[in-house]
């Protein structure tokens, strides 16, 4: 897992991207077309068009670190271009590389009482 410092937001840009871009065109993407600063702080994550590969841009306070991770079965649950600019937190953001639903996480049954 990425070492989150705490405050720190994460946001996700809604739509697909075109997952050849790295450092700059992603950078560019978060400066023009998300309207933040690339050099925040904050973790910017991007989804692919098939869905099962996503990268997170994060400055460390040193340099730009580009994560990517990409998902055997099954598809990232993405937010709509409708939507805009999307917001969640850092347990979110857990959820969403596990490839669990990030929106509404279930809770599995514990037992009451044991034996």
């Amino acid at each position: 897992m990425i070492p989150v410092p705490t405050g720190v937001r994460v946001w996700l840009a809604t739509g697909h991207t075109d997952m050849r871009k790295g450092f700059g065109g992603l950078s560019l993407l978060v400066q023009e077309t998300l309207k933040r600063d690339p050099h925040s702080g904050n973790l910017f994550v991007f989804r692919g068009r098939r869905g099962d590969l996503i990268k997170v841009l994060w400055y460390d306070g040193q340099g730009l670190c580009l994560f990517s991770k990409r998902i055997d079965r099954g598809r990232f649950l993405w937010p709509s271009p409708a939507d805009g600019t999307v917001s969640i937190s850092t347990a979110q953001l857990g959820y969403l590389l596990e490839g669990i639903d990030w929106r509404n996480p279930q809770q599995t049954w514990r037992p009451t009482a044991a034996g």
